[in-house]
């Protein structure tokens, strides 16, 4: 299996911090679309009336027809921002706690719950670092904000100035719940599609190997974690002024379930899994690859 294999040593950390850069800029340029078509999903309560949305298709034709081309792209800058130290975050920390629990543990070789519990430790160390800028990007993503926020800057000052300093860590909470299940999903599915495929023999095979598992791991993690991001969403769009229905992440799951059933808990599941099954794949090629590069030439 693929994974008894020597593993090559971690690159150093402003090594990851590029290849993750490369690799989370690459993916979200290319699906960042598909992005706002699962916020407004999961904003849309019930059927949403005469302007809710029926399927994907209609929600890109709503979106283009009623806003403009360009309100696929709006809220994209938070991401980008942040995307160089949320994804060097991601890979980098899963490879230190690998590290960390290989050593505690006395373990000499990767195993599946240890890929597992790397994932999901990496998953709350990067939750703390997007929690603002996904708060930002869900605002901006909402179509009931359209004349409410001039920009990124904007929505910024207005949240500082109308809800305090505090308000950008609204959901923190919600987005540990989302990060640990994805991650831990992500990487443990990676470990294991590894193992069962057969060891590559070329640089393509090595190639489409890091696309399967990378597709699949990313596929399994939305399918975990899917209702935390639905209530992540629900509670980040809340603004200062209102009671606030949703707060903790459990109790606002029971919430939604209770009053619009099961299924609103995967709002905006299938552009969410077409955006990170293939993004998530997008996300290990192009991390190895970068990876490899820089091993090969500036090592």
């Amino acid at each position: 299996m693929a994974d008894k294999a020597k593993q090559p040593a971690p690159l150093p950390f402003h090594y990851q911090f590029v290849a993750g850069a490369i690799a989370g800029v690459s993916e979200i340029c290319t699906m960042y679309p598909l992005d706002v078509v699962k916020t407004r999903f999961q904003l849309q309560v019930g059927k949403g009336g005469a302007d809710g949305y029926s399927s994907i298709s209609d929600c890109f034709r709503k979106i283009i027809k009623n806003e403009g081309f360009g309100r696929l792209y709006r809220g994209i800058i938070p991401p980008i921002m942040v995307e160089a130290p949320k994804r060097a975050t991601k890979f980098a920390a899963n490879e230190q706690y690998k590290a960390l629990y290989m050593d505690l543990f006395g373990m000499d070789k990767v195993t599946q719950p240890l890929s597992v519990l790397t994932g999901v430790s990496a998953g709350v160390t990067e939750a703390f670092l997007v929690v603002s800028f996904e708060l930002v990007k869900i605002r901006l993503q909402d179509k009931n904000s359209a004349g409410k926020y001039n920009g990124t800057m904007d929505c910024i000052k207005k949240i500082y100035q109308h809800e305090g300093p505090m308000a950008f860590f609204n959901g923190l909470e919600s987005t540990i719940w989302r990060h640990a299940l994805w991650n831990g999903g992500y990487f443990g599915c990676i470990h294991y599609v590894r193992g069962m495929l057969p060891k590559a023999e070329t640089k393509q095979g090595e190639l489409g190997t890091n696309f399967i598992a990378g597709t699949i791991g990313g596929t399994f993690g939305t399918m975990l974690n899917t209702p935390m991001d639905v209530v992540k969403t629900r509670i980040q769009n809340q603004s200062a002024g209102v009671a606030k229905k949703y707060n903790w992440a459990i109790p606002s799951i029971a919430t939604i379930y209770r009053e619009e059933g099961f299924a609103a808990l995967y709002k905006g599941f299938t552009p969410k899994v077409l955006r990170l099954g293939p993004g998530g794949g997008i996300l290990l090629v192009v991390f190895d690859q970068v990876s490899q590069m820089i091993r090969k030439h500036l090592m």
